[in-house]
């Protein structure tokens, strides 16, 4: 194995991860910037206010992609497994 595939595998992984950890860190980003939004315009200050929202909306949309993260780690594994299985 040369350098410029273990490249590759290292590429495949970074955007494997990005792919897998996307949907949960934009429904945390939206979540967080509307209830910032709210406690603005309300001002209220509460700094806890933030957690619970965002805890139930990312946990939420890690049922919903669940099927979608395991089906692109189950694809990585499998091209690991080719990469292992051909030298």
């Amino acid at each position: 194995m040369n350098g410029a595939e273990i490249l590759d595998i290292g590429r495949d992984g970074i955007w494997t991860l990005l792919i897998v950890s996307g949907p949960l860190m934009i429904v945390g980003l939206v979540v967080g910037v509307a209830i910032a939004l709210f406690q603005a315009l309300t001002q209220i200050q509460e700094m806890t206010l933030v957690f619970i929202p965002k805890i139930i909306a990312i946990f939420l949309t890690l049922i919903v992609s669940l099927p979608f993260m395991g089906s692109a780690l189950g694809g990585y594994m499998g091209r690991i497994a080719q990469h292992i299985v051909g030298g």
